[in-house]
């Protein structure tokens, strides 16, 4: 039986995985990129993951609690944007993310009506990443992949990625993006505008490269669902569709930027007002939306049923669409 409510947005951390990246960085293997916030933003994150982030990854029923609580019956599992780990070599990449699978499928294999999966593959080296995705569905069940905007500071239309999105596309299955902040110099490092506003920013240039660099075009299969209501894309992709009329270098690819927002592209209602919500609705279509929680980190919502719901002009079916059966397609429950 299809639950009544999923959350695709909702992430874990395996342990495993964790402790290969941290050895990693005792023995000053790993890459880190510049930072993204400022040591007040650091520090307040770091009491966060001391005080509630651990227990919530590892103790089960804080999780399942939550869930009763939001009214989910199933979330989507993803791994945690900090696993991504762009920097690491290949081995290590491939062991980081094996243990992510297995991690994930077996909360799977336990608890089957009440999570499914999704992984996170190596795109620093995207022929790894290929064979990692027909893992993941093929030997792990899982039924799809997680990737940031800018895996590694390169962008999702590089030709590189093209065998990612063919074996996306060949096992049918989805890809969710959620970024791992955005740095631009230093102008996002104060008042954690790297998330409050770099997130969203790093999403809306994935979608935007993804549309007009043709990738939807080339993969017709494809299936993308933007974390964090899709960035601003949606909100202001009346814009995208003026350079579609007017500037040349807009108008190489099939349709207006628009369409691909109707019919290529979901996004999740972590927008946090019923309003916000009924706008992205108008904009993207009731068959584009699903919920998201963003479980267990403060920047998420914890109701995003209700949001749904408290909009007056959906419909019922199209309430039931965004609670359930749009998420149910993708993932091809039954």
């Amino acid at each position: 039986m299809i639950p009544q409510t999923i959350d695709f947005h909702a992430h874990v951390i395996a342990p495993a995985a964790r402790e290969l990246a941290e050895q990693a960085r005792r023995e000053g293997r790993a890459q880190e990129g510049p930072p993204q916030t400022n040591a007040e933003s650091a520090e307040h994150n770091r009491k966060l993951a001391q005080e509630r982030y651990e227990a919530d990854f590892a103790q089960l029923d804080r999780r399942l609690a939550r869930m009763d609580k939001q009214q989910i019956e199933m979330e989507v599992l993803s791994p945690s944007p900090e696993t991504y780990n762009y920097w690491a070599e290949a081995d290590l990449a491939e062991r980081m993310v094996r243990a992510n699978n297995e991690y994930i499928a077996e909360l799977v294999q336990k608890h089957p009506q009440r999570f499914t999966g999704i992984s996170a593959v190596a795109m620093q080296h995207p022929d790894l990443a290929a064979r990692q995705v027909r893992e993941a569905v093929r030997d792990f069940g899982l039924k799809g992949i997680e990737v940031s905007g800018s895996p590694g500071g390169a962008d999702l239309d590089d030709s590189r990625f093209e065998p990612v999105w063919q074996a996306v596309e060949e096992h049918d299955a989805v890809v969710f993006i959620h970024p791992a902040g955005c740095v631009i110099g230093s102008r996002l490092l104060d008042y954690y505008l790297n998330n409050l506003i770099g997130n969203p920013l790093d999403t809306t240039i994935a979608l935007s490269r993804l549309i007009f660099g043709g990738v939807l075009d080339r993969f017709p299969g494809l299936k993308i669902v933007g974390a964090h209501g899709g960035g601003f894309l949606p909100s202001y992709v009346s814009r995208s569709d003026h350079g579609y009329a007017v500037r040349p270098e807009c108008q190489r690819i099939q349709h207006p930027p628009s369409w691909y927002v109707r019919n290529r592209l979901w996004f999740d209602n972590l927008v946090y007002r019923r309003e916000s919500a009924a706008h992205l609705i108008r904009e993207a279509g009731p068959s584009q939306v699903v919920l998201g929680t963003d479980y267990p980190y403060d920047m998420g919502q914890d109701d995003p049923v209700a949001i749904v719901e408290a909009i007056e002009q959906l419909s019922v079916e199209d309430k039931a669409r965004i609670k359930s059966g749009n998420a149910a397609g993708l993932l091809k429950l039954r």
